[in-house]
């Protein structure tokens, strides 16, 4: 089965940085795009950062030049590098297929606060 596990989420101060990393097995990870969710308390969550197959990137305009999104096939892992973190990236950080998400781990959270 399909199995996506997500780590690196923590505190951290305002301007400060975090690395996300997603495990994933159970799929032929090379011909998937990829993305980095988030979800806040009450809020929907929303797709912040993909990667597609062939390394093409893109991110919502609030992440934009802030976070990347990148991929090591050889591991099937997916990365989100995240910095100058605001306090609105608060949330639970996924990962999961952009169009067709498979079912969903547990996230990791991420909260940024002075």
């Amino acid at each position: 089965q399909v199995q996506l596990v997500e780590s690196g989420g923590g505190l951290v101060q305002p301007g400060g940085s975090l690395r996300l990393s997603c495990a994933t097995s159970g799929i032929i990870f090379t011909v998937f795009p990829m993305g980095w969710y988030r979800q806040a308390p009450g809020k929907q969550r929303e797709l912040v950062a993909q990667i597609s197959s062939r390394d093409t990137t893109t991110y919502i305009p609030s992440v934009e030049g802030r976070f990347t999104i990148s991929r090591d096939n050889a591991k099937k892992m997916v990365y989100l590098q995240m910095n100058n973190l605001k306090p609105e990236d608060t949330a639970v950080y996924y990962c999961n297929m952009p169009s067709r998400p498979f079912a969903w781990g547990q996230g990791t959270p991420v909260t940024v606060s002075s």
